[in-house]
């Protein structure tokens, strides 16, 4: 799909028709791609009140107990799971995860997790989103 920032509630729609209630949404794109911006969104649809801002340093942040947004761009896959956050995934919410790679991919699929990936790409002033199912 490609779709402008003012056509982003199509996008969140589409995950929330995919993951009805909870799972985890695996985000990948290069910097400025549009990630967070996607999250605020999606958190709207949740009806949620709060700011949403990237965990870009403080890698987890949490909303309503219904959203969970990390940023692992700064500390990777292995600092995510040396910190025990892979467990957070077991709570019933929305898990958005950014900078996910393929190693933090195969692993979620191995334990089972209910997950999908949405890779984003610049167009202009537009951007690509391309949803896939991880398990």
């Amino acid at each position: 799909m490609i779709k402008s920032i003012d056509e982003l509630d199509d996008i969140s729609l589409k995950i929330k028709e995919l993951l009805p209630s909870y799972g985890i949404v695996l985000l990948v794109g290069n910097l400025a791609s549009g990630k967070t911006t996607l999250v605020k969104n999606f958190a709207k649809h949740l009806g949620l009140k709060d700011e949403v801002s990237s965990p870009t340093f403080s890698i987890l942040n949490i909303y309503d107990d219904k959203l969970y947004h990390y940023d692992i761009y700064n500390e990777g896959v292995d600092k995510f799971l040396q910190s025990g956050l892979l467990e957070n995934l077991e709570l019933k919410g929305y898990h958005f995860i950014e900078w996910a790679d393929e190693n933090l991919e195969k692993i979620i699929k191995e334990l089972g997790f209910l997950s999908i990936k949405v890779e984003i790409s610049p167009l202009d002033k537009k951007r690509e989103y391309r949803i896939s199912y991880g398990t």
